[in-house]
């Protein structure tokens, strides 16, 4: 059954066949007065209790988990199954073993799970309405696309020293998992492209994740125009249902030869898997945080293990965990083959990094000037000077609307969500104060509600205001504005980005969503507004995740050769002495690494040791603080502590309160992955039961891995 772990329903559900259903086999069957989708499974195979880690393990494994989505049964009393729907072949076994490895791991029910990463749509048909959907799938796929008519093979770029090292290093190697550590601009996505070539001349598939949406568009057009005869579908939650039925179901029939989409995509079924690309596997959007809350990074090296195919792992700033990985021994484990582009494409320098002391400013112009206007002086002045040669910027603040919040001058009241233990932000285009957590909206009152002052005003600054400050100060320039809130609408992105392309924007200003992978070839100044707000960070991956937007932010810059030797990385801060961004301005990834890899051993912060979190939301607080002491009860009963598992004392979320649900949650931490997941096996079954005692929560979920803490 589609239940999650909180639910209490995770058994095996057995059903009468007249004839063996093969694994991976797709059925309907009857569950009370609904015929639901299932997936046939082999209940029987046997399950460790530790199912390790995607970098752990270098084999398969079943983990430990009682439930299957549907069984089938040979007892008499047993219902039938309604439907097998054979027009499919069955979900192949690779798939399966994945499915199970990441139910076992993320303390999942093996149904949810497997049903979940299917289609919406699939989940909803039956045998009729899935043969007229194949129908129309096979006329799609024998019109040819205008593309594939195209005569010839593309023109293909030459290749720097780097990336020819690199593919020789590739087709020299059995299959493994590799990093490929490049700078921003070093061309990792030719390499991408002729890791796929070779790989689609064998006749197999090859997927593609990238870490966000509005990331798939342009890396969809660099794949299609290199292969114009091979058909490539897209795996987001951006396409309709059914856009989303059709391109999983062309994946799994081997129509699709390629696949790019976001994390879901890691759940594709490919039946001839050649070669897996993870595009900035830094990024924290490869961890999912609903439901069930998996690592489509680390399911692709495992996937990749799995089914004895590459893993290519690609970014500028690697994430610590796979840094550390990839470093040889003694020094790591030595699990991933690091491979190195530290040049730009056309030897073009790196951006230089300014740092714009504040503190220097301000004694220069003094303190109302910062307070008035966004950006020093200085900084403006650099910005009319690309204005002036027909160059772009790029201004990056990573906060949306006008400003965070609204206040009273006269008696103190702010704009608090009254649902929410959050502000909500001020958006002058509409003239609504909305939360960002929960959607409440409601019109900017025209005086304060507590003491009816009418001289409510703006604090802080979000990228609406920034936005209309410097078409005040930049008279004469074209100001773009890229954020969640200018990308809603279908085909706005890819428009606005056109826009820059096209030389249309002068200044753009944006959040983290333009600052990676984007390739604009006229940009040569980035400035980072308010970059000091993370530095002081409660979160301990705070600085990795600076340092790393940071150094994509500037590597918008430069991009042309030709422009290389002038173009920029501007940050104003009041801290530039900070060891951050000093490592930042001498460009020195692995110095940054390697201190932070230190100050983490010396914690015994991962990735030197493994967290669990649990999770509990409930009416009140004290509810769900209560089921957490009842919780960090059962676990010390099973002998938590005697095999090294440390139990933190339960307290509430970062942010507290969402929708009227309190939230609480509770972090275990172990030197070693197996004893955590021991536990977590055993554990599980007794929260279930927890929460069926006095302090009953809403709902409660185990995060392995968590990456907000």
């Amino acid at each position: 059954m589609a239940l999650p772990r909180h639910s209490g329903i995770d058994a095996a559900l057995d059903y009468l066949s007249p004839v063996a259903l093969p694994v991976g086999q797709l059925v309907r069957v009857p569950l009370g007065r609904r015929v639901v989708m299932g997936v046939a499974w082999d209940g029987g195979a046997s399950e460790p209790a530790d199912p390790g880690h995607p970098d752990d393990r270098a084999h398969p494994s079943h983990p430990t988990h009682p439930a299957d989505p549907v069984a089938v049964g040979e007892a008499a009393d047993l219902k039938p199954v309604a439907e097998v729907l054979e027009a499919l072949p069955p979900l192949d076994a690779g798939w399966c073993e994945l499915v199970r490895f990441a139910a076992g791991y993320y303390q999942r029910s093996l149904g949810e799970l497997a049903l979940t990463v299917l289609p919406p749509e699939l989940r909803d048909v039956d045998g009729v309405q899935l043969q007229r959907r194949l129908k129309r799938l096979a006329k799609r796929s024998a019109v040819p696309s205008i593309a594939g008519e195209v005569p010839g093979a593309p023109t293909l770029p030459a290749l720097s020293e780097d990336q020819q090292a690199v593919l020789t290093a590739l087709a020299a190697s059995a299959p493994a998992t590799h990093l490929l550590h490049g700078v921003t601009g070093s061309g990792k996505t030719e390499v991408y492209l002729r890791a796929a070539e070779a790989e689609l001349a064998k006749g197999r598939q090859v997927l593609v994740l990238v870490p966000e949406i509005n990331l798939t568009p342009q890396l969809e057009a660099r794949f299609a125009q290199r292969f114009p005869a091979h058909r490539l579908v897209s795996l987001h939650s951006g396409l309709t249902p059914a856009q989303r039925l059709q391109h999983w179901l062309a994946a799994h029939l081997g129509q699709a030869q390629l696949v790019l989409g976001t994390r879901m995509a890691v759940f594709a079924s490919l039946p001839r898997l050649g070669l897996i690309v993870v595009d900035e596997e830094h990024d924290p959007s490869y961890k999912q945080q609903e439901g069930a809350r998996y690592s489509a990074r680390d399911l692709a090296v495992w996937r990749g293990r799995q089914a004895n195919v590459a893993v290519l792992l690609g970014s500028a700033t690697p994430s610590l965990e796979t840094w550390l990985n990839a470093t040889p021994a003694p020094e790591g484990p030595g699990r991933y083959q690091r491979l190195a582009m530290p040049r730009r494409i056309g030897d073009g320098g790196l951006p230089a990094v300014r740092l714009l002391d504040l503190q220097r400013v301000v004694g220069m112009h003094g303190s109302r000037v910062m307070r008035e206007h966004p950006l020093a002086p200085e900084l403006l002045a650099a910005l009319r000077e690309r204005v002036a040669r027909g160059e772009q910027s790029f201004v990056l603040l990573n906060r949306r609307g006008y400003a965070p919040v609204l206040h009273c001058t006269g008696c103190g009241w702010k704009s608090g969500c009254p649902h929410c233990s959050a502000w909500r932000v001020f958006h002058k285009v509409d003239r609504s104060l909305r939360c960002h957590h929960c959607g409440f909206s409601e019109r900017v009152p025209r005086a304060c509600p507590v003491c009816g002052d009418p001289d409510i005003q703006p604090m802080g600054r979000g990228t609406e205001r920034l936005e209309e400050q410097l078409a005040e100060q930049l008279p004469g320039a074209r100001i773009g504005r890229i954020d969640a809130d200018t990308t809603r609408s279908k085909g706005s992105l890819e428009s606005q980005l056109a826009a820059v392309h096209a030389g249309e924007v002068d200044v753009l200003v944006g959040t983290q969503m333009v600052a990676k992978g984007h390739d604009f070839r006229r940009m040569t100044l980035v400035a980072a507004v308010n970059a000091d707000s993370a530095l002081f960070s409660s979160d301990f991956r705070a600085p990795e995740r600076l340092f790393a937007l940071l150094l994509q932010a500037a590597g918008r810059a430069g991009r042309d050769a030709a422009h290389a030797a002038r173009s920029e990385m501007w940050i104003q801060t009041w801290y530039p002495d900070h060891p951050l961004y000093q490592a930042l301005q001498a460009q020195d990834y692995e110095a940054f690494a390697a201190s932070q890899l230190a100050e983490r051993r010396v914690a015994s912060l991962p990735p030197f040791s493994c967290l669990a979190l649990l999770r509990a939301e409930a009416r009140s607080q004290e509810a769900a603080l209560g089921f957490l002491h009842e919780a960090a009860r059962a676990a010390e009963a099973l002998g938590a502590l005697q095999a090294g598992v440390q139990i933190y004392p339960p307290v509430p979320a970062a942010l507290q309160r969402v929708a009227n649900v309190e939230r609480a949650q509770m972090l275990l931490e172990a030197p070693l992955r197996p004893p955590l997941q021991r536990l977590l096996a055993a554990w599980v079954p007794r929260l279930q039961e927890a929460n069926r005692g006095e302090h009953r929560v809403l709902r409660w979920a185990v995060d392995v891995d968590p990456q907000a803490i």
